[in-house]
């Protein structure tokens, strides 16, 4: 105790008071194996080096707005054997963002698209990446209002400027003309300053350009998010359809106690 008291300012003066945390265990440690000098070091230096990694991490997942649930580790590849795991654990590698490659990961609804889209958000965090993760509509709601207040650069750059874009159900709801040019900005910005934009979608590739409305919006656009694209269909049943037909098959009791 008398050592942590000692050090704690110096280390704070350093921006390493984070060391204090672990200084016992390891000193303890240290003794019973007879660590050097320098091996004590290296352990606290480890140490700190590991919780600011995990601090960043932190402070990454919060910006891009993830749950801290939906990660590879907790999709169930079991339920969905057409879910190919092998090439979405080579995309976690985060790849695909150094390559500026968008995924476009389509299928029917309750398939996992958004947990899986999340997960490999999650581990763009993990590696590094900025990453901003947002329903599709939403997105484009918040750009609306952007305009209406003059603050739509502002806003924009918040969709353009991360390494990695996630836009979840594109496609699912109507786009008005100002929605369709905004969704084209987004696509085009990104393109240009080469960031890769990972999307789900309920609707067949073929379906989006009729979804844009504007067919030069349109052409131009899917070109730029179709270009060199990593395009994953994922069939089979959907979870949410499981978990409805087990609250189907609940029976009722034949009494009521309020």
């Amino acid at each position: 105790m008398e050592l942590k008291q000692h050090l704690a300012p110096k280390l704070k003066l350093l921006r390493l008071s984070g060391i204090l945390d672990t200084l016992d265990v390891r000193m303890r440690t240290a003794i019973d194996e007879k660590w050097t000098y320098a091996d004590f070091l290296e352990r606290l230096l480890e140490d700190e080096v590991e919780r600011r990694q995990q601090k960043q991490l932190a402070l990454r997942v919060r910006r891009a707005d993830l749950g801290g649930d939906k990660t590879l580790e907790t999709f169930d590849f079991a339920f969905n054997p057409s879910v190919n795991r092998q090439q979405l654990y080579e995309l976690a590698t985060g790849n695909y963002i150094r390559e500026h490659r968008n995924v476009l990961l389509c299928g029917p609804t309750g398939v996992g698209k958004s947990h899986l889209a999340q997960a490999l958000a999650h581990e763009g965090c993990r590696r590094g990446f900025d990453v901003v993760f947002s329903n599709a509509h939403h997105m484009l709601r918040q750009l609306s209002a952007a305009r209406a207040d003059n603050s739509y650069e502002k806003r924009l750059a918040l969709y353009v400027r991360p390494d990695l874009l996630v836009i979840d159900d594109f496609g699912l709801k109507p786009l008005t003309p100002a929605s369709s040019e905004d969704l084209y900005d987004i696509i085009d910005e990104r393109y240009e300053r080469q960031g890769a934009i990972l999307l789900t979608s309920n609707r067949a590739p073929s379906e989006w350009a009729t979804w844009f409305g504007n067919p030069l919006l349109a052409s131009a656009g899917l070109d730029r998010l179709a270009h060199n694209a990593h395009v994953i269909v994922i069939t089979g049943p959907s979870y949410r359809a499981r978990g409805r037909r087990q609250l189907e098959e609940v029976p009722l009791t034949s009494t009521m106690q309020n």
